[in-house]
């Protein structure tokens, strides 16, 4: 689920009571090439693995030779945005087991804002006891009291009600409400030492699980924008606004049934997001 679909910075949280309708396969994607069925797909993977192999087989016989020219040092191609640093990604975590006490610098605030996202568009931050605890550690104390204020009117009976929970943010005995982000990548786009503006492109799922419900769980892409704030030793987040996309053409996987889905939730953990 996507949060700020109708609401930016005041955090509205989007995507409920859509239908998403999928066509008939017609043999063909939207870029007018045929559709890769299993066969094809299962060749191209293991000309994939050999070509792998083979590459590194070479790379291991080069052993610790590491005497290239100059020449060759200056066309290597320039690391990409949001390459692994190498750095640890925080210090601690919060009570509310939040990440925190990154660095202050550049890959500092992009796994903050990453780590953010994730808890921003979470299930928790539907629960009225457990989302004051998520707004004072992720915003800047300045924002706190407006931030919980426009989210508990967002948030409120009636938006509950309409995706199947109960006022405390529950879903029925027997289902499970899902809003799970995962971060596919990181920009920063303004960084003053203090201040920073970063967008996090995202993917994520939500949805109620039951083969009754009528919100089912459903995938969706989006891009975050963080105003983030260094204070207090640790980034926290001013402002953010949300918009829809960049979203690839959907694969051809099969649906899963309610339970995998809902076992899925239960057996595996998520991330610390680091830059």
């Amino acid at each position: 689920m996507s949060l700020g679909d109708e609401h930016e910075a005041s955090g509205g949280y989007g995507g409920t009571g859509q239908t998403r309708t999928r066509l008939p396969d017609t043999g063909a994607d939207p870029y007018g090439t045929p559709r890769r069925r299993s066969s094809s797909r299962s060749l191209v993977t293991v000309v994939g693995v050999v070509v792998l192999l083979i590459a590194a087989i070479a790379f291991a016989n080069r052993g610790g030779d590491d005497s290239s020219s100059s020449d060759d040092a200056g066309t290597k191609p320039e690391t990409a945005a949001t390459a692994p640093s190498g750095q640890r990604p925080v210090k601690s975590k919060s009570a509310a087991g939040i990440p925190s006490g990154f660095a202050q610098d550049q890959e500092g605030v992009e796994s903050a804002a990453a780590n953010y996202a994730v808890v921003l568009v979470s299930a928790d931050i539907l629960k009225p006891a457990r989302r004051p605890e998520i707004v004072r550690q992720v915003f800047d104390a300045g924002r706190v009291s407006e931030l919980e204020r426009n989210l508990d009117q967002v948030y409120d009976k009636a938006f509950l009600d309409k995706v199947g929970l109960d006022q405390n943010g529950n879903a029925p005995k027997g289902s499970t409400y899902v809003s799970r982000t995962m971060p596919v990548g990181t920009k920063v786009t303004e960084f003053g030492g203090s201040t920073a503006t970063v967008e996090v492109w995202c993917t994520g799922v939500y949805g109620m699980t039951g083969e009754s419900s009528e919100n089912p769980v459903t995938s969706d892409w989006f891009t975050m924008t963080l105003q983030l704030r260094w204070t207090d030793g640790d980034w926290k987040v001013d402002s953010f606004s949300q918009k829809e996309g960049p979203a690839p053409v959907n694969g051809d996987n099969r649906v899963s049934t309610s339970d995998d889905i809902s076992k899925a939730v239960e057996e595996f953990g998520g991330f610390t997001y680091a830059r």
